[in-house]
């Protein structure tokens, strides 16, 4: 009977305590959380994404098990939808995206479940770096070369992105008569194209120019840097983290040399807009509508934390030979949210730029 009683207790004493203990626990504790990274394994996207995931593991307070699954398409659309429209909402899931932003700004509408209710939990910076094969007639030996280039196929991986409508600008302004072939999945396999000749001009963002293009193309002299986009405030330009002690030109810098002035016109104001918006906030870490506050806020802790982890930073020296940072307060959201519109006739001018493409 003593026994009885003991044991009735000590239910009683679990049964009081349990609920409280359970409150206290770190959110994701017994967890998973899923990384949706929105292209393909192998590109620039993938390649951080699964570093900075690496690490998150260990920041994280309760120490979930992370789980990384690609979903590309459409220039990363499909999985940014897939997010908003059929993820969970219950914390377990965050996307990883490039490009996202823009891509929203330029057609909302392609988005069933605005991309302005999504929560934003950190951004951050970025650039691109454009590339050509050092075979393209009559040979490029120096960036300034491009203008002499015959034959040119500028590879692409949708027209709307804003990598591809960068790069498109760019050889506008320069007056370089180019052919656009676009509608690859995602950078590995433009980069295949461009290793077999099929396409002779790409551009990928510093995590796979780094770490893949550099030591196997660059270096080998298969491939030449041309220019990368600048980091742009809407006042200034100055040079992005993601490509300091690269020797390539911005996009500015090379346009003076060949030009002997600095660009301006139309398509210069519709360059700059895009790399003022996209380049803010080229990825973003989101989850979808609705997530608890308290995932985005142990989200966002963890993710600082990995700013300044040492291991983190090594490992992404050692990779791709920067360090990415990322922005995790909670003024975030307004931050993302003013660069989800551009100007009316920004919009206006891409839609129809992006309906003549070059042939």
């Amino acid at each position: 009977m003593l026994f009885v009683r003991a044991f009735v207790a000590l239910c009683a004493m679990l049964a009081f305590t349990s609920p409280q203990a359970r409150a206290d626990d770190p959110f994701y504790k017994g967890k998973r959380l899923t990384i949706l990274i929105n292209f393909a394994a192998g590109g620039p996207t993938d390649i951080e994404g699964r570093l900075f995931a690496k690490h998150l593991a260990r920041t994280i307070e309760g120490q979930p098990n992370i789980v990384i699954q690609n979903m590309d398409g459409a220039g990363g659309i499909v999985g940014a939808k897939y997010l908003g429209e059929v993820a969970p909402r219950d914390g377990t899931m965050a996307g990883y995206f490039t490009g996202t932003a823009f891509m929203y700004a330029l057609d909302p509408e392609r988005f069933r479940v605005d991309f302005k209710t999504y929560e934003f939990v950190a951004t951050q910076p970025g650039t691109t770096v454009h590339f050509a094969r050092t075979d393209v007639p009559p040979g490029l030996k120096e960036p300034t070369d491009i203008v002499k280039a015959k034959g040119l196929i500028v590879g692409g991986l949708s027209v709307d992105t804003p990598k591809d409508l960068r790069l498109r600008l760019g050889m506008d302004m320069l007056g370089i008569p180019f052919k656009y072939v676009t509608g690859y999945r995602s950078s590995p396999a433009a980069r295949l194209a461009f290793q077999r000749g099929e396409i002779n001009f790409f551009s990928e963002s510093p995590p796979s120019y780094r770490g893949v293009v550099e030591p196997s193309l660059v270096q080998t002299g298969q491939a030449i840097p041309i220019f990368y986009d600048p980091g742009f405030d809407g006042q200034k330009f100055f040079v992005p983290q993601a490509v300091e002690g690269l020797a390539v030109p911005p996009f500015h810098e090379l346009y003076q040399k060949i030009k002997g002035a600095m660009p301006s016109g139309q398509l210069w104001d519709i360059y700059k807009a895009i790399i003022g918006a996209d380049g803010i906030i080229q990825r973003l870490i989101v989850m979808p509508p609705g997530a608890p506050p308290a995932a985005i806020t142990a989200l966002r802790a963890a993710i600082t934390a990995v700013n300044g982890d040492k291991a983190y930073a090594e490992e992404a020296q050692k990779s791709f030979s920067f360090v990415p940072q990322w922005e995790a307060v909670p003024d975030t959201p307004k931050v993302a949210q003013a660069a989800l519109t551009v100007r009316p006739e920004v919009r206006a001018f891409l839609a129809e730029y992006m309906k003549n493409l070059p042939k």
